[in-house]
């Protein structure tokens, strides 16, 4: 096809647009009660919105990259939103729906490759890292709106928990991208005002410091510590405990419940 210039680059693909289609179905689904199991309505809801909001994710840092002048990303088909052109697309969408399902845990996802040399300046490199964990608090503020605009009058219950557990995946997202980690979005923010010495040290521990993270996320007493910061995050957008919970519960259709959350079907 060689370089067409911008426009194919830009076009938002056909997967992407599926997703969206998936998410859009079983959203009305989930609200006017006319799936056979709200569960698995609940299910494909949350995760398609799920990885549409790690498309957008990843499509932040790439559109900021090239506003800092790495104009590669348009190549590589990031401005897509095709979440197939990531640089693991199995890494990007499949281990953070794993994640989900295992533990209502929303991890960060795949990367864009950016070429960081083309870009000039400290602040645009910054802007760049930050600009994807954003989306995540963006993405969370939508999905809380109607809680915290105390407009929940006439949100049907299983729609209204489906949305607190995608919050509770956005900001959990979003606190744990914003970590101070390499190999995170938050060390990605901090790193260009290090010091040389200080980089070139950090860099090698990038792939095992994520995994650190998750290690240390399997002690309870840290578990614990790091949900009670995401609920106190949902809490004062008015999304309570017993919503996400519920939300998770219903997410989880192929476990048995235990009778709190009962939802009627419509």
């Amino acid at each position: 096809m060689g370089h067409q210039g911008s426009r194919g680059e830009r076009q938002i693909s056909s997967v992407f647009l599926g997703i969206v289609a998936v998410m859009a179905v079983t959203g009305w689904a989930v609200w006017t009660g006319y799936a056979t199991s709200t569960g698995l309505a609940v299910f494909l809801f949350v995760t398609a919105a799920w990885i549409v909001s790690l498309c957008l994710h990843e499509y932040a840092h790439a559109r900021t990259a090239l506003h800092g002048g790495d104009i590669s990303v348009g190549a590589k088909g990031y401005l897509t939103l095709n979440p197939l052109k990531y640089t693991h697309a199995l890494l990007s969408i499949v281990l953070p729906v794993v994640f989900v399902i295992l533990g209502g845990l929303g991890l960060p996802g795949g990367a864009v490759y950016i070429e960081r040399d083309r870009i000039q300046g400290r602040w645009k490199h910054s802007l760049v890292s930050a600009a994807g964990p954003l989306t995540n608090v963006a993405f969370a503020i939508v999905c809380t709106a109607p809680f915290w605009l105390d407009a929940l009058d006439g949100v049907p219950m299983a729609f209204r928990f489906a949305l607190a557990f995608l919050a509770l995946l956005q900001v959990s997202a979003a606190i744990l991208n914003f970590l101070p980690v390499p190999g995170l979005d938050g060390y990605g923010v901090i790193e260009p005002w290090l010091s040389h010495r200080a980089r070139r040290e950090l860099a090698p521990l990038a792939p095992f410091a994520l995994i650190g993270v998750f290690a240390l996320l399997w002690i309870p007493e840290v578990n614990a510590f790091f949900f009670d910061v995401v609920s106190g995050v949902l809490s004062s957008l008015g999304v309570s405990d017993l919503e996400t919970y519920c939300g998770r519960d219903l997410y989880r259709f192929w476990q048995d419940t235990d009778g709190y959350c009962v939802v009627e079907q419509g």
